[in-house]
């Protein structure tokens, strides 16, 4: 890929948010499931770090190598023509200083955008100090514009995930938080774990800014759209969908049942999709 092309899907990535009409991201985790959500019309794709690390061999939570998770995001990249945004958690690094190096090493792979969130590992840290996760997304931005690729940054603000205060001061604290965010670089706000729609509502209210929320079975789409959400994405849930086959076609293979590797994709359909393409 060219500096131009991924120029050229930053910017693509960048409308999407700014038009403020909401799209539906799917969340891929290897170059085969990205390839299939690309196929089936998506105009951009993101990654899971969960799907990444079990595809990998590891658990989620930045147990998976850096150089590895890399190189599976540059693969996914090569596999679609389409933006790629991808998720690398908390950034894989102790300071602002290491997330911003990085993030150079994820723009190099040919990302449009990032999802970076602020909760750790911690039990007596469950989310990063206000101050450090504002430098943290200046850090990104700033990484950004050395490497000269105008991604999106979508800032993961994780007290509602972590459960940290009372209804209203969870509220209180993911706004500022958003609004702090956004005013040091980051063009979407991500409240994971929030599922109550009258809290989403009020938080579109209160930000007037693109919000990304997640999307499971049961969630209502055109009521998120309704109320004002840009971005619904998928996180690990298909990766878990597709694992799940997965163990039920080992489970009847173990039983001496074939049947189950009957497919509505022939390998002829698998070719196809892998046939060489323009960009």
């Amino acid at each position: 890929m060219t500096k131009e092309d991924q120029q050229r899907l930053a910017e693509a990535f960048r409308r999407m948010h700014q038009e403020r009409k909401l799209f539906l991201l799917p969340n891929a985790w290897d170059a085969m499931s990205a390839r299939v959500f690309e196929a089936s019309g998506f105009d951009a794709v993101g990654t899971t770090s969960g799907g990444i690390a079990w595809a990998l061999g590891f658990p989620d939570g930045e147990r998976a190598p850096w150089s590895e998770v890399v190189a599976a995001t540059e693969r996914i990249v090569r596999a679609v023509r389409v933006p790629v945004s991808a998720d690398i958690e908390g950034g894989y690094g102790d300071t602002p200083e290491q997330v911003a190096i990085n993030v150079g090493d994820i723009i190099r792979a040919g990302v449009a955008g990032i999802n970076l969130e602020d909760s750790t590992a911690r039990p007596d840290m469950p989310v990063r100090p206000f101050e450090d996760g504002v430098a943290r997304i200046h850090a990104v931005r700033d990484a950004a514009r050395t490497a000269d690729v105008p991604i999106v940054i979508n800032a993961r603000i994780d007290l509602y995930q972590k459960h940290i205060g009372d209804a209203e001061t969870c509220f209180v604290q993911t706004v500022r938080r958003a609004k702090a965010y956004m005013a040091a670089g980051a063009d979407c706000v991500f409240p994971f774990g929030l599922t109550d729609m009258a809290v989403v509502a009020d938080l579109v209210k209160a930000l007037d800014a693109p919000i990304n929320i997640v999307g499971r079975a049961g969630t209502d789409i055109a009521q998120l759209e309704r109320l004002g959400v840009t971005r619904v994405s998928t996180a690990s849930g298909p990766s878990l969908v597709i694992m799940s086959a997965i163990k039920r076609v080992a489970d009847e293979l173990r039983a001496g049942d074939l049947n189950g590797l009957e497919s509505t994709l022939k390998r002829v359909d698998a070719q196809k999709l892998f046939a060489a393409r323009p960009r």
